[in-house]
């Protein structure tokens, strides 16, 4: 199987997204076993934002001839790498309610006119074939259950930008109140690997199913 995981904390190797992806990645390793794993790895923090060119030719009725350049050229690679995985794992803190910059410049990238869309009179359709999108989510504070504090703008935008591409089977996992620290966050921690512990165990027919059909 392959698996393209994209990094979207500052932190990067220390980030709390990051070491929960991990868990995933485990889980899909052991629900999937059989096909072993292909690992992708992307670091959206040092993509660049879309440029002008990739401003004109989204603006434009056609892409413009020949080998695409700046961040065209980017977007291409990483639509790419998109298409070529069986799983995508997305490795993300909430910042200030929602995605970080890095993630917004990487769907930036990836949801693109006439490349992963397509529009008609009813609106955007995808056209990359769906497949399973596991999204680890940290965050300082807490957004979900009884006892949330802030508003969670990430869960639902996410869901909307992907399905305009295609990609509708998402699953989020989360470590929240990081900033609590201590037993809370070994607390938290636990709570998200029993989570994910519990979702693969109980989904590894149906993933392998879905790619033996």
């Amino acid at each position: 199987m392959s698996v393209l995981r994209l990094t979207c904390s500052p932190r990067g190797a220390a980030s709390e997204s990051l070491r929960l992806s991990r868990f995933i990645l485990d889980g899909l390793a052991r629900a999937d076993a059989r096909r072993g794993r292909d690992l992708v790895e992307i670091d959206a923090n040092p993509l660049p934002h879309v440029d002008a060119e990739y401003a004109w030719a989204l603006g434009s009725p056609a892409d413009p001839d020949g080998d695409s350049a700046g961040s065209l050229r980017q977007s291409d690679h990483l639509i790419q790498s998109l298409v070529d995985a069986d799983y995508v794992v997305i490795a993300t803190p909430m910042h200030n309610y929602t995605v970080p910059s890095a993630l917004k410049a990487w769907i930036d990238h990836v949801v693109r006119v006439r490349s992963t869309f397509t529009v008609t009179r009813a609106g955007k359709v995808g056209v990359l074939a769906d497949k399973p999108v596991f999204v680890a989510v940290s965050s300082g504070g807490l957004f979900s259950g009884a006892e949330a504090r802030q508003p969670d703008f990430l869960t639902p935008y996410l869901k909307a930008a992907l399905a305009t591409i295609g990609l509708k089977r998402l699953t989020f996992f989360s470590v929240e109140g990081t900033a609590m620290g201590g037993q809370a966050l070994e607390a938290a921690r636990l709570r998200a690997r029993a989570e994910i512990d519990a979702y693969f165990t109980k989904a590894a027919d149906t993933l392998v199913d879905a790619f033996v059909a």
